[in-house]
């Protein structure tokens, strides 16, 4: 697969506490081990990857407004916004971009409140409770929607 693309791999609130925050759903890799997988498979697949998280919904929507015209696809996990900001779904509406939604955990097999998802809403599809193999996945989706596309 030779596409040379770039994918922002976006990470929401408290992502940063990989490795620290609930193992048990979460497990033990940081996040700086999980943007090195991510970086290895982006280059298997022949993927640039921009790997950031922030705790600020509104620095997550300036950084999707600026992929519409620096990247060809994002990869999100917004945590917990992706069950409240209507916010960050109209910014990736408004980024034409194709979307791959991921997430650690199982959101259908936690609290009542995560099963619903406005990032779903606007994705190509979602990946969830796989782990940090999940952010893997989206890249070989994402790969496979730029491929064809």
């Amino acid at each position: 697969m030779a596409i040379d693309a770039s994918v922002l791999v976006l990470n929401g609130p408290n992502l940063n506490m990989l490795g620290v925050r609930e193992p048990h759903i979460y497990g033990s890799m940081t996040l700086d081990d999980l943007e090195a997988a991510c970086q290895e498979r982006a280059e298997q697949l022949s993927l640039v990857v921009d790997f950031r998280q922030s705790n600020h919904e509104g620095e997550l929507v300036s950084w999707i407004q600026q992929a519409r015209t620096e990247h060809d696809g994002i990869v999100i996990n917004a945590g917990a916004y992706s069950h409240t900001s209507v916010a960050i779904m109209d910014a990736l509406i408004l980024s034409e971009l194709p979307i791959v939604e991921v997430h650690l955990s199982n959101i259908y097999k936690r609290e009542a409140i995560r099963h619903h998802s406005h990032i779903s809403a606007v994705a190509k599809g979602m990946i969830c409770g796989f782990g940090p193999h999940g952010y893997l996945l989206a890249l070989d989706a994402m790969a496979n929607i730029l491929e064809r596309d």
